[in-house]
């Protein structure tokens, strides 16, 4: 068995010109696009690019429309909240004006029976 050998500055450049040789006639074999076929890509990216912009819209414009919605509700329930806070004083407002009313009855009966 021989011993290694290592490759000096000749054969390493022939190796890499081989390599670079080898590289030049493998870009050499792709066949090349026709005008069609790059036409046809054109038309591919360019409807892709459009659907991609559409989606971007839609899903842009139901953000707002739910952002739209939430505030919608978010206001609803602070009337609602208001409301009921209005009529949970009217109420209280009324009890006292009920207890009075039922005061002076008990006062204006125990009048009438002496």
């Amino acid at each position: 068995m021989t011993a290694y050998k290592a490759p000096d500055f000749n054969e390493r450049s022939a190796l890499s010109r081989q390599a670079k040789q080898k590289a030049l006639e493998k870009l050499r074999a792709k066949p090349v696009a026709t005008e069609a076929e790059l036409a046809e890509r054109k038309a591919a990216r360019e409807a892709r690019e459009a659907a991609e912009i559409e989606a971007r819209r839609a899903k842009r414009a139901e953000a707002e429309r739910a952002r739209a919605e939430r505030l919608v509700a978010e206001r609803e329930a602070k009337a609602r909240a208001e409301e009921a806070k209005a009529q949970s004083a009217q109420a209280r407002v009324r009890t006292e004006e009920e207890k009075k009313a039922e005061r002076d009855a008990r006062y204006a009966a125990r009048k009438a029976r002496k």
